[in-house]
């Protein structure tokens, strides 16, 4: 695309996670949005008209064909992102699939294989590691020293979770669609640490799990993970991950250097940063801290807008970019890979674990 050309964005998903997505989209001059997919035509063509779009569609053959259309974002359950993502570039379509990117890395590696083959930019719309946040943690860890011991978390509980035990079936704790608390709430931990330190020489997990209401007996998709803690090895550090859809977690960040340490507040928008110097004063009864300093930042209100501009800035082939998308793509599927790694320890399985 030429640069400065508008982004034509179609749609797959019509959840609460789009409509920001629309949102955000509607703010940005650099893309425009021109419609919906739905197996249901009569739905789709009822969001795309009411978010001012033109366009529906009900087969993804005629979404990927369409002239009219530059790229996808693609926010349907997990187990179909790969799919409906490989379709899509195989027809020569950019797509912007929210997180998790898919089911396994085997999957992920697929898409990203077939978007390099097309010459089409595929990208996780994981938009904490696109703030301006998460940049300031970046550019703030070489100034730690040696990075020695992280903690990252994220936890919430969930109106659903009432639900779940009340015997409900529910798409975000079911197996079979790729769901359970790592894949939509871990990630947002286990990305940023791919992001800074890269894979890890080991992962150790503990996991949270209950049974789903509704899977038989001797189902190898019963168990579905509800909370859980990764520890990730380096050998030169430990990186210590928590997360969970049944608790709050209200702790801030912490990346400790043998120089100072970083905190930070909200792993999914990183704000209120703090590097607190180390000071030796010999022999005390607890933990010292000396100067301290505030790395100021601002994220933007709605901060989907970030992924979007950086993934439409890839598209019209901005260099920079299409390098960062390079760098993304290694930690999705790093991230993956662990994700991968943790759920085989604590034997919570996808039908795409399966799949050949």
């Amino acid at each position: 695309m030429a640069k400065g050309q508008r982004v034509r964005i179609a749609t797959i998903g019509t959840s609460g996670i789009c409509q920001r997505f629309l949102d955000a989209l509607g703010s940005y001059d650099g893309a425009e949005y021109v419609g919906a997919y739905s197996r249901d035509l009569s739905r789709a063509r009822s969001f795309s008209q009411e978010h001012c779009g033109s366009l529906a569609f009900d087969s993804l053959e005629d979404l990927g064909s369409s002239p009219d259309v530059d790229a996808v974002y693609i926010s349907s359950p997990n187990a179909v992102h790969a799919s409906q993502a490989l379709a899509l570039v195989r027809a020569g379509k950019h797509v912007l699939v929210e997180k998790s990117f898919a089911s396994n890395a085997r999957e992920a590696k697929r898409v990203f294989d077939a978007a390099s083959e097309q010459g089409v930019i595929a990208m996780e719309a994981m938009r904490s590691i696109h703030t301006p946040g998460f940049r300031a943690v970046a550019e703030t860890v070489p100034q730690l020293g040696d990075v020695r011991l992280a903690q990252m978390g994220f936890a919430k509980v969930t109106s659903r979770i009432t639900r779940l035990r009340a015997g409900e079936r529910l798409n975000v704790f079911d197996p079979r669609l790729s769901g359970g608390s790592l894949m939509d709430i871990g990630v947002y931990c286990v990305e940023p640490a791919m992001a800074l330190f890269g894979r890890p020489s080991s992962v150790s997990a503990s996991f949270v799990t209950t049974s789903v209401p509704g899977e038989p007996e001797g189902s190898p998709y019963r168990m579905v993970d509800v909370a859980g803690a990764l520890l990730l090895g380096y050998g030169d550090k430990s990186v210590t991950l928590s997360f969970g859809k049944v608790s709050d977690d209200l702790a801030p960040c912490q990346i400790e250097g043998e120089r100072a340490t970083l905190i930070y507040q909200d792993i999914t928008k990183p704000h209120g940063l703090r590097v607190v110097e180390h000071i030796d004063r010999g022999m005390t009864w607890g933990t010292v801290g000396g100067s301290e300093r505030k790395v100021l930042v601002e994220n933007p209100e709605n901060d989907m807008l970030c992924e979007l501009v950086d993934f439409c800035d890839a598209v019209r082939g901005d260099a920079a970019a299409v390098e960062r998308a390079y760098m993304w793509t290694r930690v999705t599927l790093e991230s993956l890979r662990v994700m991968d790694a943790a759920r085989e320890q604590a034997g919570v399985r996808f039908p795409a674990d399966d799949a050949v």
